[in-house]
């Protein structure tokens, strides 16, 4: 079962990593990793309160750039070529350059995402899973890895588990983009019908 289709398109609607001008002009970085959690635990406590659209993408965007800064430079030059060889469907490349950044770095949330993204696109669905298990133990509120699951949830058939796992992942960004639909797609098929 092929199941890269909505995992790719989830990775476009929920970046892994920053880029373009947001990569370009990151805020300042924290000192070091005790300072980087705290603005990341107060930057998550204020996401479900952003009072708009344009103030949550932001919010979400610099929390985003926190899990980014918390890989170190040779990790960060290893998660880009991974993601430069998703995006050239060489997803087996693309796993063996995560796998090395977790060796690297096995606490790095977004090395085991992408690595999930990965193995979800070679097949390796309970790897997927298992990897995407990991990113929710080191952070269980990284709504992308919760929206991620949801997808790959619902294409295993599972729209109960799907549905809870969007749900999660709304209680921390509510404002998501795509999520009010995309939970009421679920809700319908677990429930038969709209919210």
């Amino acid at each position: 079962m092929r199941v890269a289709p909505l995992l790719l398109a989830s990775a476009l609607a929920f970046p892994l990593l920053p880029s373009g001008a947001a990569a370009q002009q990151p805020g300042p970085r924290p000192a070091a990793p005790e300072a980087r959690r705290a603005q990341l635990d107060r930057l998550l406590d204020a996401l479900p309160n952003a009072p708009d659209d344009t103030v949550a993408a932001a919010v979400a965007a610099q929390i985003r750039n926190l899990w980014a800064q918390a890989a170190s430079p040779a990790v960060t030059l290893l998660l880009d070529r991974g993601q430069r060889n998703l995006r050239s469907e060489a997803a087996a490349d693309a796993v063996e350059d995560f796998d090395a950044a977790l060796v690297l770095q096995p606490d790095c949330v977004q090395a085991w995402l992408m690595r999930a993204q990965a193995l979800a696109e070679t097949g390796d669905i309970t790897a997927a899973l298992r990897d995407l298990r990991q990113v929710l133990t080191l952070e269980p509120r990284h709504f992308t890895a919760l929206a991620v699951l949801s997808g790959l949830q619902e294409q295993m058939g599972d729209a109960e588990d799907a549905l809870r796992s969007m749900q999660e992942a709304v209680t921390i960004y509510p404002r998501m983009p795509g999520a009010e639909e995309r939970l009421r797609k679920l809700y319908r098929a677990v429930h038969g019908q709209g919210i």
